[in-house]
């Protein structure tokens, strides 16, 4: 970035209204980096009720002004955003060659950043991570945002993606420009990582010998109903096996009734969002993730950094990893490969955490 360049960012991490933070901090310190950083966040009036809005915006830092679009309805923040990014463009004198729109997505923040470019004619840079064009990624939702995202990116000056596995598809689908196209994995922190202290341990809070994680939203494509399933085949021949699932979503009603179903009540604990993930990583003996699809799967990168062994679908920065070396890999629809690969515990799943320290150096920014 350059000193002397103005940002327009079109977010919808409403955490960069959290004081502390460390999407605020971030946004602090992007803000360092160039002349000034103005960032349109879609949200409602009562993410900003207790907040001190002056003139439409909030200052976090010197430079940087974080300005919430108030919409009263979901569906009018993409406008509501357009409408803002517009007269902030105005207002602030931004000039071709030294200025660009940055968008968190080529969904509802991208049109918004589209309508900017398309008004003042200034370069646009979409930020993907995820694939919205997997055959998983559904819903009607789902459905309207890939007719958004085909405009989008396609209208993009550049595409930041944050996994090779992701570059590849975006490129052979939409046929856009290579060069168009950069990879900028998720940022990591792996001095934070590794030195993070525990505050508490899992094995004192549970009785279980062994405890299997998983860190993410609780939502259809990220399939943790399969973590169930081989949770219910480890416990066929180790009983004392538990699973820890931390992270909210539409889907936790869902998993619950399973959790019954599948005999596994009592094994299996759903302990919500958390801000701090570093006590869990370090004292459950196994990461587990069973996505359909992931853009990058920073939880797993976090896990494994944390010395925690991984297993997983073949899903975002785990389609760079070597099966076997780094991680342990399969299909999606296979648990009992899961289930057969965890039961072999502690020689195997040694090895893995033997690796991670040079794999750390192969997939970090």
């Amino acid at each position: 970035m350059e000193k002397d360049l103005k940002i327009l960012m079109i977010s919808s991490d409403r955490n960069i209204l959290t004081p502390g933070s460390a999407v605020s901090e971030r946004m602090k310190e992007y803000g360092g980096l160039v002349e000034e950083l103005h960032i349109v966040l879609l949200c409602d009036s009562s993410h900003t009720s207790s907040l001190k809005i002056e003139n439409g915006k909030l200052k976090i830092a010197e430079g940087v002004y974080v300005y919430p679009t108030n919409s009263s309805m979901k569906i009018l923040r993409p406008l509501d955003a357009a409408r803002i990014g517009k007269r902030i463009v105005l207002k602030n004198k931004f000039v071709r060659g030294e200025c660009v729109v940055t968008t968190q997505d080529p969904f509802e923040c991208g049109w918004a950043g589209l309508n900017v470019k398309k008004k003042w004619r200034i370069p646009l840079e979409v930020q993907l991570h995820t694939n919205p064009f997997s055959p998983y990624f559904g819903g009607f939702q789902n459905r309207v945002r890939q007719f958004f995202a085909r405009t989008v990116l396609a209208s993009a000056d550049n595409i930041r993606v944050v996994s090779e596995n992701l570059r590849h598809n975006i490129e052979n689908l939409l046929k856009i420009e290579n060069s168009k196209l950069k990879i900028l994995p998720i940022y990591v922190d792996k001095d934070q990582i590794e030195n993070g202290q525990i505050s508490f341990d899992l094995h004192a809070r549970y009785p279980w010998h062994f405890i299997l994680l998983a860190a993410s939203r609780i939502t259809p494509e990220k399939n943790l109903s399969m973590a169930l399933r081989v949770l219910a085949l480890v416990r066929e021949r180790y009983p004392s096996t538990g699973l820890v699932i931390a992270g909210s979503g539409s889907e936790e009603k869902v998993l619950k009734s399973l959790v019954e179903k599948l005999g596994l009540a009592g094994f299996v604990e759903f302990v919500g969002w958390q801000s701090e993930l570093a006590s869990f990583y370090k004292t459950a003996n196994a990461f587990i993730q069973t996505s359909f699809y992931e853009g990058y799967g920073l939880a797993l990168v976090e896990a494994g950094l944390s010395g925690l062994p991984v297993v997983t679908t073949p899903v975002g920065i785990a389609t760079e990893l070597e099966n076997g070396k780094d991680a342990y890999i399969f299909p999606h629809d296979r648990p009992d490969m899961f289930a057969a690969r965890l039961l072999s515990k502690e020689d195997y799943m040694a090895k893995i955490r033997d690796n991670w320290e040079k794999t750390a150096l192969k997939i970090k920014p």
